[in-house]
């Protein structure tokens, strides 16, 4: 039978895959992962699971799907350069700042 050992490093952090191996049974998964994982203080926590039992999640649900959030689908380039081609201007118009009155002085 094929174990996976997922080991924290320390108190708190995640827990990482740190590797497989073969074990008859369960004791001898325990032992070969204190072995293998645990030995010099790398680890200070350990999971010891058979590869069988890891249920694989592949596929979500739309409800998480917020790709309406996203402005991706929203250009407005193709939009400006139809109606600029229908006006008859191909170049993008500069837009002018009002002239501001200028304060006579005394």
């Amino acid at each position: 039978m094929i174990y996976e050992v997922f080991r924290q490093e320390r108190k708190g952090q995640a827990f990482v895959h740190g590797g497989s191996f073969h074990a008859p049974n369960r004791e001898f998964a325990d032992a070969y992962a204190r072995e293998f994982y645990a030995r010099r203080q790398e680890s200070v926590a350990l999971w010891v699971v058979p590869r069988e039992e890891i249920m694989e999640i592949d596929e979500f649900p739309d409800e998480f799907d917020l790709k309406y959030r996203r402005v991706d689908g929203y250009s407005i380039k193709a939009r400006l350069k139809e109606a600029r081609e229908r006006v008859g201007s191909t170049e993008r118009p500069e837009a002018e700042a009002p002239a501001l009155p200028v304060p006579e002085r005394e």
